[in-house]
């Protein structure tokens, strides 16, 4: 019997050939393809263009009946944060709107705050296209980065300090309340909900990191889950503090089990998880002061060699998790893998 396949094997197996060989044609102007955070394209020396696309399903992403106005700021906020991890600025979007009815007042709602999140990015609408369909929200997002200082998944090296801004895991507690998967009061729902429904994507942070960030990505399936994706593009193994990771105080509160699991894999957060050489730890901290709390977590280790990557997770007094709690924390987001 076959085995099921996952989100990242359909891609690789059957668009990411036939997506190489084209770029071998376009060379010049294709710098990167398939496998990161972005495309980069390069139509003039000086600029790379970054592009990228995410799609939200109803019932899939979000709930049905959920708030417009939430849902056009989201859809927007996780395309941005996938330029944000390559150090974009956005210069413009498209959107492909399905919609199983043209409803005026929903249409009006979801513009809002789609328009919100584009006026505070300067990123304006550019074109797309609308049918009628099961509710799905698709929009591909531009951005420019100066020539060569796009940050990719594959420039992690061994020694390097491994970094996540801001706080984790609020999305995926806030989600678990929601679904009943455990209990929270709900004044401390009310006070992440909106960490789950309105993302914030890290521009400003990753043009920051031009320059001091030796590979990036934004924590959109878990934290872990996505970590590997930088070990597998980059051949490392890396070390990671599990109880060190960032969370707000309402997570912080809850029992062990609960905080790690909704940190280490619970997804949504579109924060950027980032490594960087100790000589620029000074440099970090210092916008971590000026701009936004950025955490170190870890640490890169030695290559794997064309193996798979490993990942050592270690508790506050540097013991080892056993091996069945580190493989249920490894547990990240898969489109056709998870319910």
């Amino acid at each position: 019997m076959e085995a099921k396949l996952g989100e990242f094997d359909l891609i690789w197996r059957f668009f990411n050939a036939g997506s190489e060989s084209m770029a071998q044609t376009q060379k010049n102007q294709v710098l990167l393809g398939i496998g990161d955070d972005c495309a980069l394209l390069q139509p003039h020396a000086t600029q790379s263009l970054a592009v990228t696309s995410d799609m939200l399903v109803e019932g899939r992403h979000f709930f049905a009946g959920a708030n417009a106005e939430w849902l056009g700021h989201k859809a927007l906020a996780v395309n941005l944060s996938d330029l944000a991890a390559m150090g974009a600025k956005p210069v413009g979007f498209t959107l492909a709107l399905a919609l199983p009815n043209a409803n005026a007042d929903w249409l009006a709602q979801f513009s809002q705050g789609l328009f919100r999140m584009a006026q505070q990015w300067q990123c304006p609408l550019i074109g797309g296209d609308t049918t009628q369909g099961p509710l799905t929200i698709c929009i591909t997002a531009l951005g420019h980065v100066p020539g060569g200082d796009a940050i990719k998944r594959s420039g992690a090296k061994v020694g390097d300090d491994i970094w996540v801004s801001g706080t984790l895991g609020d999305a995926r507690l806030a989600l678990g309340a929601l679904r009943s998967e455990w209990p929270l009061d709900h004044s401390s729902l009310e006070t992440i909900l909106h960490r789950m429904h309105e993302p914030e994507p890290r521009i400003a942070l990753g043009m920051q990191l031009r320059g001091i960030a030796s590979s990036a990505l934004d924590v959109s399936d878990g934290l872990l889950g996505d970590l590997r994706h930088i070990l597998k593009a980059s051949q490392v193994n890396a070390e990671v503090l599990i109880d060190q990771l960032p969370t707000s105080r309402t997570l912080a509160a809850q029992t062990e089990q609960l905080r790690r699991q909704c940190a280490a894999n619970g997804g949504d957060d579109y924060e950027l998880c980032f490594t960087a050489p100790t000589s620029k730890r000074i440099a970090l901290e210092s916008l971590s002061t000026s701009l936004l709390p950025l955490t170190r977590i870890g640490s890169i280790t030695s290559a794997s060699n064309g193996a798979e990557p490993t990942l050592i997770l270690r508790d506050a007094s540097g013991n080892l998790l056993n091996a069945a709690e580190t493989m249920r924390l490894m547990q990240s987001f898969d489109h056709f893998k998870s319910n």
